[in-house]
Order: C-alpha cells, then structure tokens, then sequence
C-alpha cells in the first residue's frame, strides 16, 4: 500500500562527505579540488524514501545474505507501474534485469554487433553513449540535434538519412533527453522508427528519467509508438533516478521483438548478467508499490526548483539561459551570452574614464574556470556531452532549495567579480 497523508521534507541538507558518495567524496579527483558545492553526478541530495530504507531494512534482520530469486510479486509491480503511468502493456516475457543501464549499452554493442558496425548517437548527449561504444572498439556516427533560437531542439532527420550508411546498426536514444531535458514527442518518435525499422538499426531507448516528467509534459515510450518501433528497440528502464537509489543497481530492459529479444537475452542469460542482487529486487518493489505519493511530491518540488533557478537568472544573470526540462531533475544553462566586465582602461591604455569597464566573452575554458575556481561550484562542462554542449553547464537540481539558493549566489558574485 501506498504511504498517505504524509508530508516529504526536500528541504532537509544531508551531509553525504565521507560515506563513498562520488558527488561529494571524487571532487578533487575529477575538478582538481575540495570545497565545490557538488551540483553535477546525477543523484539527488534528499534522503532515499523511507519506505525503501524500511523495506531493505526488514530484509537485513534477517542474518543470512545467500543466492536470490526473484519475488512472484516483482515483474507484476514493474509491468503495472509502467502501464499505469505510461499506458503501455508489456508483456513479462520482454523483461529481464541488467546490471545498470550504461553496462546494458554495451551489453547489447557486444551480443547485437559486428565489429565492423556502427553506433549512431545525437550530440549533445549523455556521455556514456559515446564512451561505451568507443571502448568497444565501435566506430560512431553523428547526427547533432538541431539547436532552435529559443534554447529548444529537434531531431536533423535529413542529416540522419546522409550519415546513417549500411553499417550502421545502432542507434542510441536518450529519452527524456540528457541534458536537455526534452520529452519527445510522439510525431517523432515514430519518425525515428520507421527511420530506423526501413534500415535495420537498431533503437536502444534510454528511458531513465521516465518518470520525472514535468510542467504537465508525458513521457512516451519509444517502443509504445508503432509497431515498427516495438519491433526494432530495446528498452531500458528503472527506479533508480526517481526514488534516488542510483547506488542499488535497479535496472531492466524490455524487448518486445522475439528475435532481438532471444539474441540479447541469450547473451545476459550465458554469462549470467540478468540476475538481480537481492536489495535491488526488494528496492525496486517498494518503489513501484509505495512510491506515488513521495513521485507527485518530489515533482512538485523539482518544477519550484527549475523556477527558482529561472527567476534568479532573469533577473541576475541575464548571459546565462536555463532552459527548462521537460523532465528530470537536470537543468542545461546556456552561458554562451555570459560576459564578464573587465578594467577596460587597462586593455585599451587610452580614451576611457577611470574605472570605465567594458566586457569580455567567454570561451568554454573560461566559462568552465568561472564555475569551478571563481564560483567553487561543481557542474558537468556542456562539452562532455559532445562538441555541441560548448557554452553550456548542466546543473544538478535534486537538492535543497538551500543549496540551490547558495550557489546562485556564487556565481551571480563570480559574473559580477566580487
């Protein structure tokens, strides 16, 4: 049953240095120092829902920690979740458990691929799905997503149809979009698939962030859309950005295609990758059985977060323009119209007034020493997520308003050079 009646505290600051939390305790290892207010790593700073916590908790009192099965209710609760949320029936026979999402991309690169084919991703995108590829010895094939004058984008179809040769065979989806945030609509969804189905790619759907969609908008899944689709994709799901137990591997994959489905299972099943641990079976149960009312909360709070961080721009920061997700709890600055103010009296030598200053733009090497040196802020640099992502910060707002609060003020004092 789900917990009624109950009020979720998002406002409460947990301090996560010294217990393994690579948000907290990698800073100096991945920014050269200590001290930033981490705001990249995309977990959230709010306490995992107690529900879960009791859940895995009853399960310790018992003292003997051997091999698991899979409990009858936990392929009925994750069925039901998803149809009641995104009205797609799937069938248990689609679903198997994989290690994490990113370790099912390349899973799936090396059951479903020769060495010879290629992966084609849309820039900027989550990282891994250009890491994973190139680790595997796989060549990429780039299809940029179109930038539109007002921070939004689309898809470059005709530019798909020029660079999508016959060996490419692969196509990994963001969706909902990182970092961009974008909910996908349904016209192009399907265009994707029959894109996709009419060449033999295959369509692997990252849907993580599935359900933190936000402002009203409604997640689509890839495979829900078409016949095409469901026969051309592999699904990849779960609870673990949502409920914030990122470090209780929870991931599953859903293939409605025979075919596919007995090539990539096989692979799992063979070296025994479809096995659940057993906290993520019952994490994963209490989520989906308990989970709505702390889901409608954190929402709720998320879009005042997206709204503080819009307000404060508009009116402090007017070079740098978040552009507000759809879903998840991820935001995308545009920082390419942020300018600093210089002592142009320096530069210049002549015709300027003491103390007269004019200003400078920056270059994303500068941009990123602003947020990092100047304003010890902690982001993920735009540029990680493809050429395309230069000019941007994506900032991490599953926190406190607190802390979203302090960090404006950082980097409204480092704009400003106070």
């Amino acid at each position: 049953m789900e917990e009624l009646n109950i009020r979720y505290d998002f406002d409460r600051l947990v301090d996560r240095r010294g217990t393994g939390a690579l948000k907290t305790d990698a800073l100096k290892e991945v920014f050269g120092k200590d001290g930033l207010l981490p705001m990249w790593v995309a977990d959230m700073d709010f306490e995992t829902p107690p529900f879960i916590v009791e859940a895995l908790r009853k399960r310790l009192e018992h003292p003997i920690f051997g091999y698991t099965i899979e409990p009858p209710e936990y392929w009925p609760v994750v069925k039901n979740w998803i149809r009641d949320h995104h009205g797609w029936e799937v069938e248990t026979e689609w679903m198997t458990y994989i290690p994490g999402i990113v370790k099912g991309i390349g899973m799936a690169i090396n059951a479903l691929l020769a060495d010879d084919e290629k992966v084609i991703i849309q820039p900027p995108v989550y990282h891994p799905f250009r890491l994973v590829p190139q680790g595997n010895k796989r060549q990429l094939v780039y299809n940029p997503l179109i930038c539109n004058a007002d921070g939004s984008y689309t898809m470059d179809f005709d530019n798909l149809a020029e660079v999508c040769d016959p060996k490419c065979k692969m196509l990994i989806l963001s969706n909902p979009h990182n970092p961009a945030g974008i909910v996908w609509d349904r016209e192009t969804l399907q265009k994707l698939a029959s894109f996709c189905h009419e060449r033999g790619v295959i369509v692997i759907s990252d849907e993580i962030h599935c359900d933190m969609a936000l402002f009203g908008n409604k997640h689509i899944p890839f495979a829900s859309v078409s016949e095409e689709a469901a026969s051309c994709s592999i699904t990849f799901g779960s609870p673990s950005k949502t409920f914030n137990i990122a470090g209780i591997v929870s991931s599953y994959a859903i293939v409605p295609d025979k075919t596919l489905r007995d090539k990539f299972f096989g692979y799992l099943k063979a070296n025994e990758y479809n096995e659940a641990p057993i906290f993520s079976l019952i994490a994963t149960v209490a989520a989906f059985t308990q989970g709505e009312e702390w889901r409608q909360q954190l929402i709720n709070y998320i879009e005042g977060n997206v709204e503080m961080v819009e307000e404060f721009c508009r009116e402090n920061l007017p070079g740098i323009k978040p552009i507000r997700p759809q879903a998840s709890f991820l935001v995308w600055l545009d920082c390419r119209g942020l300018s600093l103010p210089e002592n142009a009296r320096a530069e210049s030598g002549a015709g300027l007034r003491e103390g007269e200053r004019v200003c400078k733009t920056l270059n994303h090497d500068e941009l990123v020493d602003l947020f990092v040196n100047k304003a010890g802020l902690a982001l993920n640099d735009g540029a990680m997520f493809g050429k395309e992502g230069s000019g941007f910060m994506r900032m991490n707002i599953g926190c406190p308003r607190s802390t979203i609060q302090e960090a404006l003020n950082r980097l409204a004092a480092a704009v400003n050079g106070q």
